[in-house]
């Protein structure tokens, strides 16, 4: 069993993580030691659950409370520094980690964490809740499948309200690497790799306020096999959406992922010359990624290339959508007093 430690007690430490890892514990999931978790985050002075959390000082002041080989780390800070932590974790003697996406705010920092990943051979699993959805387990099986024939295109629509988190905090450098990372997983896994052939962005504006590169993304990807995927976020959305639509050559599949973790159910619509119907199923995705990976860990060693590289190509797929819009350029550090709060 394993205690765990998570890193950023921000949007997705302690928004996502920590009620998702409560539950898990309450529900009796074995792999879960009954001590209480962990946290660090220097912009707290309380934990957010004084009852089954306990903060941390530092880095260092955990590593005294923790046996590295029997703790599983959450790192759940923005993504500048990235490697940084990584390489503080791994000196600390931390090398099983679960690391929220994006994995970097930048190549040259992505670069490096890859070193680190397979110099140090530390034992990665990045949060990929999508690719652990039923949803997306049922449109793998329709893809396998071939009830609708050969798939032709994949179309995706992440739309929420993004003002708040974005308007307090600098978690994040572009829209590109807030939404999209999730659907660009699962347009992965459905239709094997491609290169990105267009991408955009637009800005956050609210009153006379203008946050560059915030305010939404787009972008177009070309798959060797030849399906074709347009992926749009859009963060100034009045709705919130997250919608998937593959068109085979004799079928459509429309699903739409939980629009948040207030009411976990996704929903599926199948209009072919054989399958039609409308599904409504739960789909913790989160819980069951957390629950399938803390097994994994237990299982054994998870080397590099089990997993963490088939991330890295995604993210240098967002990478050359930064390029291609131009919000490489426009792209500038900003520091923080809290980096390691996670905004997400």
């Amino acid at each position: 069993m394993f205690r765990t430690l998570i890193v950023g007690l921000g949007r997705a430490g302690a928004g996502l993580h920590l009620p998702v890892l409560r539950r898990l514990r309450h529900e009796g999931v074995s792999a879960f030691a009954p001590q209480p978790i962990l946290a660090v985050d220097p912009g707290r002075t309380s934990p957010p659950d004084p009852a089954e959390v306990t903060l941390a000082a530092s880095l260092p002041a955990a590593r005294r409370l923790l046996d590295p080989a029997h703790t599983v780390v959450h790192l759940c800070t923005p993504p500048r520094r990235r490697a940084d932590l990584v390489a503080e974790l791994a000196d600390l003697g931390f090398y099983r980690l679960i690391i929220e996406k994006p994995l970097a705010a930048d190549t040259a920092d992505l670069d490096r964490l890859a070193e680190l990943v397979h110099e140090r051979r530390l034992q990665v699993s990045v949060v990929a809740p999508w690719l652990a959805s039923t949803l997306t387990d049922r449109l793998e099986q329709l893809v396998r499948g071939g009830e609708f024939g050969a798939l032709r295109r994949i179309t995706v629509r992440q739309h929420k309200p993004r003002f708040r988190r974005t308007l307090a905090t600098h978690g994040h450098p572009t829209a590109f690497d807030i939404e999209i990372p999730h659907a660009l997983g699962v347009a992965l896994l459905l239709a094997g790799d491609g290169e990105v052939t267009a991408a955009g962005w637009h800005d956050l504006r609210v009153g006379g306020q203008v946050r560059p590169l915030l305010g939404g993304a787009r972008l177009q990807l070309a798959h060797h096999g030849g399906v074709r995927t347009e992926i749009v976020s859009d963060l100034t959305s009045p709705v919130r959406e997250r919608r998937i639509t593959l068109r085979f050559a004799r079928g459509t599949a429309i699903g739409h992922f939980p629009g948040s973790a207030d009411d976990e159910y996704a929903q599926l619509r199948l209009a072919g010359r054989k399958l039609h119907g409308h599904e409504v199923f739960a789909d913790d995705a989160l819980g069951s990624y957390l629950a399938r990976t803390y097994r994994r860990f237990l299982r054994g060693p998870l080397p590099p290339e089990a997993e963490f590289d088939g991330h890295l190509r995604a993210v240098r797929l967002l990478s050359e959508a930064k390029r291609l819009s131009g919000a490489d350029l426009l792209t500038e550090p900003i520091a923080t007093p809290r980096e390691l709060s996670c905004v997400h």
